[in-house]
């Protein structure tokens, strides 16, 4: 760890003008904190481009996840000692920022716990190996080389991982490893074939060799998973209390768990409202149902032409951000499409976005679009051309990609770190409206779409609320979503299952939006005349993917 210390050079704020005597500290504490995380976790390293850990693969066993635990406490300890008197207004801004991240991050590690029945080590391997062979940070020979190192590992990653095992597992969430565990040697052959082209004499032979010992031990690892199987149950929820602390935690303002539902239920309604309406002005004669089938029967011919009706809808939307002044693009972001990787299809059944690696030249960011998850003969019915156009919004301009490229440029390593999906996607899903607002696709089809995408984000806030509280079963949840969303069941019950491991994520997407639209609201009657919506686009990206409760102390001049 002592390389890492010494050589990975962390930003970190200017100092503030009236700096206070423990400014320093507090960032020194900060950094320390980012430097043993992606020691920690490599990959977790690998995904910001710190590539001074990108051979290894790291220790996932349970003295190493206990011993995380006692070092986040260790931290939250020290943050929490520092005098508030001694710290500038910006510096406590991040002390309050970073308390939250630490309190949020062990209640994951300590209370939930989700890692002693939940193993992720099929779906590890995949991404340590997708985020180095997907980006071009180094000539492919050097990470073909990093991905031999870490697939030398892939047995003692595994068997270490049997480790943190305890209690009854879940079923789904063996069943979720399983198809990972199934799907990595596609992966494994893209890798080979690329090595193939590049490597030559002991490092060819190396990565051959690294690439059956992984897939030797992956048929262990599914045995064992499988094993597993037959005394899994599905004892997923969190239960009432603890979903309850968890959204506490989130730092949702006056929130709780009911006032969310309360907002799912009732946008729920409205979309559907709003979609009956639009799909009225597409044709009055139709019934809805009869107005979506036509939408979804209206898609490309073949993947490869979807992708590249994805790569056009981008193209156009950043053009419209540009011509009418909307937010500022930077001359310098990239972005690329890409199927979404094998392995991967069974929890992101549509589409996703993988943000550019903090301190990367390359400032690429990859936008994955699934072609079908189980081989559905119907799934290119999800890739109609409208739902292209709001997806491609969502996931580019003005939503992920350019939201996260600017995150990616603020100096904080707190904020760096910060886990804010509320804000995250629901600047993404506020981009929807925003652009339809602004004049981009804005017709009756492209309205239509968009509705149907904010009923299945207000399915979201309900199932991740009633699921969790075990109020509903995966099979329940999955009828509900195939009966409001008109998804095809195999992408519905992709999404369900999900939805069991990242308690409080999924809610984030409509909720996120309709906080937004609340504090624009709140910037446009505090503002009066000289509210400017581009400003307001402006400061939101520039302070980062933060929780919206601290956004607004920002945009109220505090920090």
């Amino acid at each position: 760890m002592t390389e890492l210390r010494t050589q990975l050079l962390l930003p970190r704020p200017a100092p503030a003008p009236d700096a206070g005597p423990l400014d320093e500290r507090l960032y020194d504490l900060a950094e320390a904190r980012a430097r043993r995380l992606f020691h920690e976790n490599p990959i977790l390293a690998s995904s910001f481009g710190v590539h001074g850990e990108d051979s290894r693969l790291g220790d996932p066993s349970r003295d190493a996840l206990e011993g995380q635990i006692s070092a986040e406490r260790a931290h939250l300890a020290a943050v929490e000692a520092l005098d508030t008197v001694g710290l500038s207004p910006a510096a406590r801004f991040e002390r309050d920022l970073e308390l939250h991240n630490v309190r949020l991050g062990l209640f994951d590690l300590d209370e939930m716990r989700a890692w002693e029945r939940r193993p992720t080590g099929a779906g590890d391997i995949g991404d340590a190996v997708f985020l180095l062979f997907a980006r071009g940070a180094a000539p492919l020979s050097e990470r073909l080389e990093r991905i031999a190192d870490r697939l030398e590992a892939v047995p003692a990653y595994l068997e270490a991982s049997r480790t943190r095992a305890a209690g009854t597992p879940v079923a789904t969430w063996l069943d979720t490893d399983l198809r990972n565990a199934e799907d990595l040697p596609s992966l494994f052959a893209e890798v080979q074939a690329a090595g193939q082209g590049v490597l030559r004499g002991a490092a060819s032979a190396k990565l051959e060799r690294a690439i059956a010992g992984a897939q030797t031990a992956l048929e262990a690892w599914t045995g064992w998973l499988r094993d597993g199987l037959a005394r899994a149950d599905d004892n997923w929820p969190l239960g009432t209390e603890r979903y309850d602390e968890l959204v506490r935690l989130r730092a949702f303002g006056d929130l709780d768990a009911d006032a969310i539902l309360a907002i799912g239920e009732e946008q729920l309604q409205r979309n559907h409202d709003a979609r009956r309406a639009a799909a009225r002005e597409v044709d009055p004669d139709a019934d809805e149902a009869t107005v979506i089938e036509r939408l979804k029967s209206n898609h490309p011919a073949t993947f490869e032409q979807a992708l590249e009706g994805y790569r056009d809808a981008m193209r156009r939307a950043r053009a419209h951000l540009v011509e009418h002044d909307l937010v500022t693009v930077p001359d310098d972001e990239v972005i690329e499409v890409i199927p979404t990787p094998e392995y991967l299809r069974s929890v992101m059944p549509f589409a996703a976005y993988f943000q550019p690696a903090r301190f990367d030249a390359d400032q690429r960011g990859l936008y994955v679009v699934t072609p079908a998850v189980d081989n559905d003969p119907n799934a290119m019915r999800e890739h109609y051309w409208e739902s292209i156009s709001n997806t491609s919004v969502h996931e580019a301009y003005p939503g992920h990609h350019l939201q996260l490229h600017v995150a990616n440029q603020h100096p904080s390593v707190t904020r760096m770190l910060t886990d804010a999906p509320e804000f995250v996607e629901g600047w993404g899903m506020y981009s929807e409206q925003m652009m339809r607002e602004e004049g981009f696709d804005a017709g009756p089809a492209f309205r239509t779409a968009m509705y149907t995408d904010a009923i299945w984000r207000a399915c979201r806030i309900i199932l991740d609320t009633r699921m969790h509280r075990g109020e509903l079963t995966e099979d329940e949840a999955t009828d509900f979503m195939v009966e409001h969303t008109s998804f095809e069941t195999a992408n519905a019950r992709a999404e369900v299952r999900r939805y069991t491991y990242t308690p409080g994520y999924q809610l984030s997407y409509l909720l996120g939006k309709v906080l937004i639209l609340g504090l624009r609201e709140e910037e446009r009657r505090r503002h009066g005349p000289a509210f400017s919506l581009k400003a307001f686009h402006d400061t939101l990206l520039r302070n980062g993917s933060l929780p919206i409760s601290f956004h607004r102390r920002l945009l109220r001049g505090e920090g």
